[in-house]
């Protein structure tokens, strides 16, 4: 397959993923849409690897350390969510406060 629907596809998810990082209140779905910014990226990192060079796998190596990070954050992340909710019983980014004075 040629790169333009790998970029199209990538740009897609990533467009996916602001639109959710923006306009969603849970956070659960916005850990969902960070994810999706993720994988977008990984999508770009194995399409211009496989584009440029395909016998090295520098992408693919980016994109399993890409994939590491985001478990540890989706981890902690709805670990902190899981803590809140039980604390508030509500996962509304718009009731949390706990951060302001």
């Amino acid at each position: 397959m040629q790169l333009q629907y790998f970029l199209l596809l990538a740009s897609a998810l990533f467009c996916i993923g602001i639109y959710g990082l923006v306009t969603s209140r849970n956070a659960v779905r916005v850990l969902m849409s960070i994810e999706l910014l993720f994988n977008a990226v990984n999508l770009n990192l194995l399409s211009f690897s496989n584009y440029l060079d395909s016998t090295d796998i520098r992408g693919q190596i980016f994109a399993v350390f890409v994939i590491t990070v985001a478990a540890a954050e989706a981890a902690v992340g709805l670990a902190i969510i899981l803590s809140i909710y039980r604390n508030r019983e509500t996962v509304d980014m718009e009731q949390f406060n706990l951060l302001k004075w």
